[in-house]
């Protein structure tokens, strides 16, 4: 939507731990169904975050994003 709608030049998909997959469906349907020759990825970028969960452990939790951008 942000391509058709607003205009945009570029498009930051990001997903985090079991989301990830998603993420990449996303990017994937965008560019090869949906905006099929006008889209591309752009940028792919991984990393991974910390936090504290309710019990107080420290928890590692992997994340993406994914960069589109117009040709």
């Amino acid at each position: 939507m942000q391509f058709t709608t607003q205009g945009a030049k570029e498009v930051v998909i990001k997903g985090r731990g079991k989301f990830i997959s998603r993420c990449v469906d996303i990017s994937e349907v965008a560019c090869k169904r949906f905006l099929e020759n006008t889209v591309d990825i752009k940028n792919i970028k991984i990393d991974s975050e910390e936090f504290q969960n309710k019990e107080g452990k420290s928890i590692r939790v992997s994340t993406i994003e994914i960069t589109l951008g117009r040709k």
